[in-house]
């Protein structure tokens, strides 16, 4: 009887490639830059998660994908936008001939050590709590990825509790710390998109706690 080489990591059962196609947002860049980035490292795990939303009349979409390859992260983030606001990206020239519709894309990689993670957080939303069950699906999933030091500031108004003060008393707020912060639905990405999410956490911890420093 032949073994079985299923890969455990592979929570959907999914290929880098094909998580990225399944994305459908300019895969075959996607893939080449994340390919690039890996350097022949090979990918056991992947979370690949395309955000849309409206801005007036125009709607936007970013592709944000997380690899894990052993020892490392590979963080991808591709948006687009109209070449006429990509002042940098082409000369006077190259922009009278591309005309405001002709698109650019800016896709950025960060190739991150897993022993530099400082904080990993996974934030789960279940169905019907009072009626749980292990094998049921997560209504979403919220992943909040922290390695460089970089931080999220709230600020508003303090309030001292009486209605009727008018004092100044001040900002009061909340520092989160964050360099990746993604919400996964399965409503709008389905239960694989979750599952996934999921097993590429515990992956990452597995993977924090080997080279932990």
């Amino acid at each position: 009887m032949t073994p079985s080489h299923h890969n455990p990591a592979q929570a959907s059962g999914l290929t880098l490639k094909e998580a990225i196609d399944r994305g459908g947002f300019y895969p075959s860049l996607v893939h080449h830059t994340v390919t690039d980035a890996l350097d022949g490292r090979e990918a056991t795990h992947q979370i690949v998660h395309v955000d849309t939303h409206f801005d007036m009349e125009e709607v936007h979409r970013h592709i944000t994908v997380l690899v894990l390859a052993d020892d490392v992260v590979v963080v991808a983030h591709l948006d687009d936008h109209d070449a006429e606001d990509e002042p940098r990206a082409m000369g006077h020239e190259d922009r009278g001939r591309a005309g405001s519709a002709e698109v650019v894309a800016r896709i950025s990689t960060e190739v991150v050590p897993v022993s530099r993670i400082r904080s990993l957080i996974l934030s789960e939303v279940h169905r019907r709590p009072d009626q749980f069950r292990p094998d049921r699906g997560l209504a979403e999933v919220s992943l909040n990825m922290n390695w460089s030091g970089g931080a999220r500031l709230d600020t508003y108004p303090a309030e001292c509790g009486n209605p009727e003060c008018m004092a100044d008393h001040g900002d009061t707020g909340t520092l989160a710390p964050e360099d990746i912060v993604l919400r996964i639905a399965a409503t709008a990405e389905g239960d694989t998109a979750v599952d996934e999410a999921r097993s590429f956490v515990r992956a990452l911890r597995r993977a924090c706690a080997k080279y932990a420093r």
